[in-house]
């Protein structure tokens, strides 16, 4: 942990605001306070480099709730909208004034899954967010509530910070919570011990997570966080997970929270985005033998192999790939329309290509836009 040189922190909403939904200036303080220290040079690993920080934070809709004359987190779209376009300008601001008192620049990277889903989209993230950490920016990462739907949305900003740390390929994700760690039950309760490490799912048979977070501003929990852990885990991320109130023990590589040892190895390129935070907008069935050379031989998935299509989308989104009995086994970035994949099922691309021209001799899901969903 002390090793690690480029670092994703995660913070929630209720580490950041008060309960009526303002932004508690000395909590964002003590916040950067500790980013600013850890990204001092690392004498502590023996190197001269210092340490780079992206900070994904939540907080934006709970800031602009006060100003807006709200007592609580609206539930519909439209005012969680518009309380996000007021807040994000708020958070971003406090980040920007707390992060100058040592001299450091921060810039607002805001994101939605489609941004990240499809390959030139992800380049240009990559691109961003590497430069702004090349320059001595600290980003400041959020989802983009202010046009986010619901069909491309993140759901939570942990799972967001999971996919950041893959995307800018760190070597340490922290999870900031209102609660110091993972326990084995209730942590208000006696008795409940945490678990400072995990090292596999076996770790966690058994162990109760609670959903919810005590503020109530926020739309995490325990299990969302416990859910990104294990994604940057499968991804070869190890990760942290404490309070904020002990985020400068965690950076500094003392024992705090619970400490998910990485399970996989690193990939490249941008399916981890298509396999969490990607909306399936429509599902292709394939019979048996299509389902053999898409999670066997890993190939593309040709028109001659699909049995059925549902759903409405266009060239380009994201659908899911089913197997005869209508198991999800991977997701894909579809090469044509929903309309146009009918007169295609079953038939060979040679003979699409002398029938409605050379434009249809092309894979339906090229296996570069394909991931596995592995049970």
């Amino acid at each position: 942990m002390a090793q690690a040189r480029r670092i994703v922190v995660k913070v929630g909403s209720s580490s950041l605001t008060t309960a009526s939904g303002g932004l508690d200036a000395d909590r964002v303080d003590a916040l950067v306070d500790a980013l600013a220290t850890v990204r001092g040079r690392a004498h502590a690993a023996g190197g001269d480099d210092e340490r780079e920080v992206v900070l994904v934070s939540s907080g934006a809709i709970a800031a602009g709730l006060a100003p807006l004359g709200l007592s609580r987190r609206p539930r519909d779209l439209a005012r969680q909208q518009a309380a996000a376009s007021v807040g994000q300008g708020l958070l971003v601001a406090r980040y920007t004034a707390s992060f100058a008192r040592y001299g450091v620049r921060v810039g607002q990277v805001l994101l939605t899954t489609d941004d990240t889903s499809r390959r030139a989209s992800y380049r240009n993230a990559y691109r961003t967010l590497d430069q702004l950490l090349g320059m001595g920016a600290v980003p400041v990462v959020n989802e983009n509530d202010t046009v986010a739907t619901a069909e491309i949305r993140f759901g939570d900003n942990d799972r967001l910070a999971a996919l950041v740390a893959h995307l800018v390929r760190a070597d340490l994700l922290v999870l900031l919570s209102d609660v110091d760690g993972l326990y084995d039950g209730d942590p208000s309760r006696p008795g409940a011990s945490r678990i400072a490490e995990v090292r596999g799912p076996e770790n966690l048979a058994g162990v109760s997570i609670g959903s919810t977070g005590k503020a109530g501003l926020g739309t995490g929990g325990m299990v969302t966080k416990v859910e990104a852990a294990r994604i940057a885990a499968e991804a070869g991320i190890p990760v942290v997970l404490t309070s904020a109130s002990r985020a400068a023990d965690a950076l500094a590589g003392r024992d705090t929270g619970t400490y998910f040892h990485s399970t996989g190895r690193r990939s490249a390129g941008r399916l981890l985005w298509l396999a969490h935070a990607s909306t399936p907008l429509g599902a292709l069935t394939l019979d048996d033998g299509a389902v053999r050379a898409v999670v066997e031989r890993r190939t593309s998935l040709l028109p001659a192999g699909i049995a059925a299509v549902e759903g409405e989308f266009s060239a380009g989104d994201p659908v899911e790939l089913r197997d005869p009995v209508g198991r999800p086994v991977a997701r894909g970035l579809v090469n044509f329309d929903a309309r146009e994949i009918p007169q295609l099922l079953g038939r060979s691309t040679r003979e699409l290509a002398r029938e409605l021209g050379p434009a249809y001799e092309r894979e339906v899901v090229h296996r570069d836009d394909l991931v596995i969903l592995h049970p």
